[in-house]
């Protein structure tokens, strides 16, 4: 049965060149007449080819559209595979927005040196597949102009790329904010906000002062505004190949990695941990994932991916979810490194990601987008955090984890006595001190029936647990999708 939201959600709509729709384990898109023959002489290119065997581009063969679908005359239909579970841009972190912009720019030189241009440069036409960036937009190529010197995506490229990484080294605004600015910033808002010496940095001084004084001056567009073009073909394309060169070391200048954190550091300093129970927990950990034999993980908490890398090794593709950008900007860098199906999403659990765009319809929520899409829940070292910092009830706790796996949950439990239990318990004794594994066990055997128990020496406890099968949780129960949707 297809999910509520994707039989709303058939088709995107603001591209004219064409719409995407999902279909089960496809994205169906859609390919308008007037948009048909330079469709076709891209798929016919070998910068397509070139693009697809590099997996940079998303791969692309002509499909039929589902039976019920309606065939306009002149139009035809493409088919993508789906890249799923996807992340948005203010779900990436820096080293993943520098990756997606270095991603946009290199296709962006290429098709300058095949005849082509890339007419949209948005991080909206990124997805992750592991750690590696996707463009997924065919639409987003159409022949060059050979002597033309504009680069009619640069302003784009330029508010929703480059703008964002500025703002978030130079003014502290999140990445995250970007959830509410579907076109990025303009040049005036960073202006604005800086003093007026750090106006003046070489970094800044084009992108953001020069080109919020030309505005202010009545120029219109900036850079990419006034049409130019030369007699020469070749040096029209050099002086675009400069232009994106020159973004690139922007882009590279802007992109700093958050310092180091205490959760990016927690593995080494963790007095809580003994040597022992770490090696401890990593064969209980191993074991479950033998055991198992999951092809999909969901890692809740994943730090800097030590278990992540564990399940990834194991055969399986993880999500891996954590709220600290620090660590799992470390975790991005080694799934990337050692070629790891992991796809890294810096999101909050307890505050996720809500549904965004037109009528809250574009962008799914991130709890729908994970709903029942795992074979493997992990949460270990976590449950702590959502009682004491969340002050959410176990059996909440039990009910999300019920609609996120498929069949398993390795839980960590850790108990009252636990140093760092006591350290955020803060005087609450009344309300959460007495909490023992058996309340645990009560709230979630709602849900599932233990499979397994561990503990290790510093009294911390794993669980793994089996879903009841045929138990469906509340946020089921309510209706809530479980789907996402891809861009255009």
């Amino acid at each position: 049965m297809m999910p509520a939201a994707e039989s709303e959600l058939e088709l995107t709509f603001r591209d004219p060149a064409g719409q995407l729709r999902l279909s089960g384990s496809r994205a169906l898109r859609r390919i308008r007449p007037a948009a048909v023959a330079e469709t076709e002489a891209f798929l016919a290119s070998r910068l397509r080819a070139e693009l697809e065997g590099s997996g940079d581009l998303i791969a692309s063969r002509v499909a039929r559209p589902d039976d019920h679908a309606i065939v306009a005359p002149g139009e035809f239909w493409l088919e993508h595979p789906r890249i799923d579970p996807i992340s948005y841009p203010w779900e990436w972190t820096t080293a993943q927005w520098r990756a997606a912009a270095e991603l946009t720019l290199r296709l962006a030189s290429r098709a300058i040196a095949a005849g082509w241009t890339l007419k949209d440069a948005t991080p909206l036409n990124v997805l992750f597949s592991g750690p590696r960036p996707v463009w997924v937009d065919v639409l987003s190529f159409e022949r060059r102009d050979p002597r033309s010197t504009v680069w009619l995506a640069y302003g784009q490229f330029v508010r929703t790329f480059l703008l964002p990484l500025v703002a978030a080294k130079h003014l502290s605004w999140p990445l995250e904010a970007t959830l509410l600015v579907r076109d990025g910033y303009e040049p005036a808002q960073i202006y604005e906000a800086l003093g007026f010496w750090r106006r003046l940095d070489p970094g800044l001084l084009d992108v953001v002062t020069l080109a919020t004084l030309a505005e202010r001056r009545g120029a219109k567009g900036g850079k990419s505004g006034k049409p130019g073009s030369v007699a020469d073909a070749e040096l029209a394309a050099h002086i675009l190949q400069k232009r994106i060169a020159r973004l690139g070391k922007q882009i590279a200048h802007a992109a700093t990695s958050p310092h180091r954190s205490q959760w990016s550091e927690y593995e080494r300093s963790a007095s809580h941990y003994r040597p022992g129970d770490v090696d401890q927990k990593r064969k209980i950990v191993k074991d479950a994932l033998e055991r198992t034999r999951p092809a999909r993980v969901l890692d809740i908490g994943a730090n800097t991916g030590t278990y992540s890398l564990m399940a990834a090794e194991a055969g399986a593709e993880v999500m891996a979810v954590e709220r600290d950008a620090a660590a799992l900007e470390v975790l991005w860098q080694a799934a990337k490194q050692q070629n790891k199906p992991i796809t890294a999403l810096a999101a909050n659990i307890a505050r996720p990601t809500p549904a965004a765009g037109w009528r809250n319809r574009e962008h799914f929520s991130l709890l729908d987008r994970l709903a029942g899409r795992f074979d493997l829940v992990l949460m270990l070292a976590v449950i702590h955090h959502l009682i004491l910092r969340e002050q959410l009830p176990l059996g909440h706790i039990a009910d999300l984890c019920a609609g996120l796996t498929r069949r398993w949950l390795l839980l960590e439990w850790v108990p009252p006595s636990d140093p760092m239990y006591q350290e955020w318990l803060r005087g609450r004794d009344d309300l959460y001190g007495q909490l023992s594994e058996d309340d645990l066990k009560s709230a979630f055997g709602a849900h599932f029936t233990q499979a397994g128990r561990d503990q290790l020496e510093n009294g911390r406890v794993l669980l793994l647990f089996e879903r009841i099968a045929g138990r469906s949780s509340a946020a089921t129960q309510a209706g809530h999708p479980v789907s996402e949707v891809s861009r255009t």
